[in-house]
């Protein structure tokens, strides 16, 4: 007798049917077991569920229920925690499910079979020590501790501060918001957090998650050295997407099946599967790559103090300069917090240690078109004299971004974006960074024939070719190490997207610059958080002015936040520190956010912007989402989005009891977006806003039906895809 099993699977936004579909099997699978079905012509990994009512597909042909065609029964099955993990995540982001959940497993899930998954596991399982075998319970057996000898990994004696914050994880429940500066050991108290938490429950798991890639390696490395002696070295393990499909199905398995006790990642860590998740960490939380902006445009931040909530976990979110949202939910109890704040305002280190020296250099007063301010040269030459390094921050890669002919007045336009094509020089290329769009450089002008190009604005390869000449004649007096003697001349290294585009060369450069073999760093934000560079006491921005004009209203607190990461790399050594400095070079030197920074004065530039907030009625003090629309006009993106705005007031308002909900949720008309064509395709987004996150999450899963059919109009005709983004960072 044959069962009939509700199974999630990816289904495609267009079709209409729902992410859960009945299929057959002889026998009756438990929710969350991994299956492969046949969907079309084609077959997929699909997840035995529990359909919500939302999720439901209706009716359907029992005469054309397909059977499953093989069940991963080697993979133990999902935990429940899980799936309410993927549902609600599903809903409040409003995607579908199955979007959320198979976007969440590993790729090779959906390639290898059952019995190699067996052998895969069966390899792991012994690398891990496990005794368990697939079918029994995930903590089945567990390795005993090994014990520290003398001389093995310790932990760090911590500071006053560094006691008390710990103190408080431990007896409190959070979530918890580690207001930390840079360099105040934020790292090491993690590092405790979870010690504490294995020492105390030898079966729990820890996630710790950081914002980008690059920062993992040296992350992963701290943890091994920490906790491999005792759990051994698959105690440890990453999961992101720079690894390879092998790599990222053996770090999933360890996790799945609790023989990793420790996970570090990006934002795709939030969905791992944890069956012992007791810890959650969130470092650098007010990082905008936490946001996917692909997809299922999820928060991984929020995402994880939800999961902490859901699983009885802990959560710690830490930053030197929390996001807006997080400070505010952070305020005391008595005021609506949600989060307890904990506050390390002093760095590690010698007694007296303070934070770097920020500088205001008034361009205005320099000579005009000067890159470098002669105060600032002469300071970078003085620290490179003693064998210190410099880091020089700009936020803009390439050579130049446009060209341009002062004749006719052509500019190196990309004709598939609303953007300008970069120049290159290392390749005498002009690239589009938007569409990846290549071409050579022209000889003469494209529009006049006019020989003389010149170049509009800077980016770090400018930068790093100007130093190299202003910094000819330097030599050093201190020597940095073995491979660099005193004497020699002056080396720049710069670390970009372009620099890194090989696999292990950001490695390579990193440990150069770690060697003292680099004296000045130029590089972009990939450079300005999270990296530990004892040797860098000068840090110097150049024109970070353009931030302050932006039309969005989070600029402000971007340019804030990445200045001060970039200002934490200076000084971090207790012998240097002492007179360390930070360079801000701007032609608006009294501007508030130049103001707080000197001071380090996160919370009065936090408290002026939630005031500006509340007065403006933008977040967190509002919700918001955008509907995007790309089509291959601009009047069809907007034509629809207008159509499916218009529907809402004159469709939904005659449902029952949908006007009041409608008078709180207010929908802006649509415009084009700031970055109006990308590759061809036209792009446009429309804001809906509300004071209540219930009524807009209540307006939203109702829209969705009007959205899908607006599409089918005819002033929509060229219409290719829609999406919401729910709180999103970037208007």
């Amino acid at each position: 007798m044959s069962a009939w099993l509700a199974v999630l699977v990816h289904t495609p936004a267009h079709a209409a049917m729902g992410p859960v579909l009945t299929y057959r099997h002889r026998q009756v699978l438990p929710a969350g077991t991994l299956v492969r079905v046949p969907l079309g012509a084609r077959e997929t990994l699909g997840v035995i569920w529990e359909p919500a009512h939302d999720e439901a597909s209706g009716e359907f042909d029992p005469d054309k229920v397909r059977d499953i065609s093989e069940v991963l029964d080697t993979v133990l099955p999902l935990a429940n925690a899980w799936q309410q993990l993927v549902r609600f995540a599903a809903r409040y982001y409003q995607r579908s499910a199955g979007e959320v959940a198979l976007a969440a497993l590993p790729p090779q899930l959906r390639e290898l079979s059952s019995l190699q998954l067996q052998r895969k596991a069966l390899r792991l399982q012994k690398a891990l020590g496990l005794q368990a075998t697939a079918g029994e319970p995930a903590n089945a057996k567990r390795p005993s501790p090994v014990v520290l000898d003398a001389g093995q990994a310790q932990a760090q004696v911590l500071s006053a501060e560094q006691t008390e914050v710990l103190a408080q994880i431990t007896t409190q429940s959070g979530p918890f918001l580690l207001f930390g500066a840079t360099g105040s050991g934020k790292t090491e108290v993690y590092l405790q957090a979870v010690e504490q938490l294995l020492a105390h429950e030898p079966q729990a798991q820890a996630l710790v998650m950081v914002p980008e890639i690059n920062l993992t390696p040296q992350l992963e490395a701290r943890f091994v050295e920490r906790f491999a002696p005792q759990w051994g070295p698959q105690a440890v393990v990453s999961l992101h997407s720079g690894m390879t499909p092998a790599q990222r199905l053996s770090a999933w398995l360890a996790a799945h099946q609790g023989g990793a006790r420790i996970v570090l990642g990006t934002r795709m860590a939030v969905f791992a599967s944890m069956p012992g998740l007791r810890l959650i960490v969130v470092d650098e939380e007010h990082d905008p790559s936490y946001k996917s902006g692909e997809g299922a445009r999820y928060s991984a931040r929020d995402l994880a103090v939800y999961r902490g909530r859901l699983e009885g976990a802990k959560v710690v979110l830490g930053s030197a300069t929390p996001s807006l949202e997080s400070w505010f939910h952070s305020r005391p109890p008595s005021e609506g917090g949600r989060y307890l704040r904990l506050h390390m305002p002093s760095r590690i280190g010698a007694a007296g240690r303070s934070l770097p020296l920020v500088r205001r250099v008034d361009m205005t007063h320099q000579p005009r078109h000067a890159v470098f301010s002669l105060p600032l040269l002469e300071a970078m030459k003085e620290r490179i004299a003693r064998g210190e390094q410099c880091l020089v921050f700009l936020n803009r890669r390439g050579y130049a971004p446009v060209l341009h002919c002062s004749d006719c007045g052509w500019k190196s336009a990309c004709g598939h974006c609303s953007a300008f094509r970069v120049f290159h020089k290392t390749d005498r290329t002009l690239r589009c960074h938007h569409c990846g769009h290549s071409e050579r450089v022209p000889r003469t002008c494209p529009g006049c024939g006019n020989l003389d190009i010149l170049t509009l604005g800077r980016g770090t390869e400018q930068i790093e070719e100007l130093l190299t000449t202003l910094l000819a004649d330097v030599r050093r007096t201190g020597s940095q190490s073995a491979e660099q003697p005193e004497g020699q001349a002056v080396r720049i290294g710069r670390i970009d997207a372009d620099t890194t585009r090989l696999k292990g060369t950001l490695q390579s450069q990193l440990a150069a610059v770690h060697a003292g073999e680099v004296d000045v760093l130029v590089g972009t934000q990939m450079i300005a958080k999270g990296h530990d560079f004892r040797r860098i006491t000068l840090v110097a921005a150049i024109n970070p002015d353009s931030a302050l004009f932006s039309s969005d209203f989070r600029a402000p607190e971007r340019l804030f936040s990445l200045l001060l990461q970039a200002a934490g790399r200076a000084g971090r050594d207790a012998a240097m520190g002492a007179h360390s400095e930070v360079w801000i070079q701007t032609f608006q030197p009294a501007h508030p956010v130049y103001a707080a920074l000197k001071n380090y004065d996160y919370p009065s530039f936090a408290q002026s912007q939630l005031q500006e907030r509340e007065q403006a009625g933008m977040p967190p003090f509002s919700y918001q989402a955008l509907v995007r629309a790309d089509a291959r006009s601009q009047e069809a993106a907007q034509a629809f989005l207008n159509l499916a705005r218009q529907r809402a007031s004159s469709d939904m308002g005659q449902w029952p009891g949908w006007a009041q909900v409608l008078e709180q949720v207010m929908l802006y008309p649509a415009v084009p977006m700031s970055m109006q064509r990308v590759a061809n395709v036209e792009r446009a987004q429309m804001l809906v806003e509300s004071a209540s996150r219930h009524a807009l999450q209540s307006f939203l899963a109702a829209w969705q039906d009007v959205l899908h059919g607006s599409r089918s109009d005819p002033a929509c005709k060229g219409l290719i895809r829609w999406a919401i983004d729910v709180d999103p960072l970037a208007i």
